[in-house]
C-alpha cells in the first residue's frame, strides 16, 4: 500500500511480540484508549508462490483462497511455478485467488512444485515426507544435510519428481530421508 507501518488486530498481549522486532504496541491516534500492534511494512524483493494454474502472459488462478495479490502487490518481482501452463487465465474463470499478469515478471512450469505440501484437486500433501521435513528442521546440521539431499545434490525438478513420483504418476510407497 506504500505506507511505512499498518496497524495489525488481536496481537496485543501475546507472546509474539517478545520474538518480533518489525513490530510494536502503539496508542490509538486518534484517542480511542485502546493499544494497538503496529508492523513494519514488508517490501521483499522477490516473492516466489506455487499456484494451480498459469499462462504464458502470468494471469495466475492459485486454485486456493491465499493473500497472494497482497504478495503480489508488495514485491518488487513476482515469480509463480505453475502446475499446469494453458491457454488463457481470467479472473472469471480462476480457481480461488485471481493474481493478474501484470504483477507477476515469471511464470515456471513446474508439475507436484508443492511437493511436499499438496495442491488441492491435483495432490495431497505428503505426510511422510512432511514429518521426514519437520524431523531435519529441529537441528541445523540436520537440516543442513536434508536440504543437501533434497534440493542441493537433485540435479533438475525432474529428478526431483522422479524420487516420489513413479512413470505412471503415482507415488513410491518409499520416503526419501536425508
Amino acid at each position: 500500500m506504500g505506507v511505512p507501518y499498518i496497524p495489525v488486530i488481536g496481537l496485543v498481549g501475546t507472546d509474539l511480540l517478545k520474538r518480533r522486532d518489525d513490530m510494536v504496541v502503539a496508542p490509538d491516534p486518534f484517542g480511542g484508549g485502546t493499544m494497538t500492534v503496529v508492523a513494519k511494512a514488508m517490501r521483499p524483493d522477490v516473492a516466489v508462490f506455487h499456484v494451480d494454474q498459469a499462462d504464458r502472459h502470468g494471469n495466475v488462478s492459485c486454485g486456493y483462497a491465499l493473500e497472494a495479490v497482497i504478495l503480489a502487490e508488495a514485491a518488487k518481482h513476482v515469480i509463480v511455478t505453475a502446475e499446469e501452463i494453458v491457454e488463457r487465465v481470467t479472473e472469471s474463470e480462476a480457481t480461488g485467488a485471481f493474481v493478474p499478469s501484470i504483477l507477476v515478471d515469471t511464470v515456471v512450469h513446474a508439475p507436484f512444485g508443492a511437493h511436499p505440501a499438496g495442491v488441492t484437486g491435483r495432490y495431497a500433501p505428503d505426510k511422510a515426507q512432511m514429518r521426514c521435513y519437520l524431523a531435519a528442521a529441529r537441528d541445523d546440521d540436520t537440516f543442513a544435510a536434508y536440504l543437501k539431499a533434497q534440493v542441493f545434490d537433485v540435479p533438475t525438478h525432474e529428478d526431483y519428481v522422479a524420487l516420489f513420483v513413479s512413470p505412471e504418476g503415482q507415488r513410491p510407497s518409499r520416503t526419501v530421508r536425508a
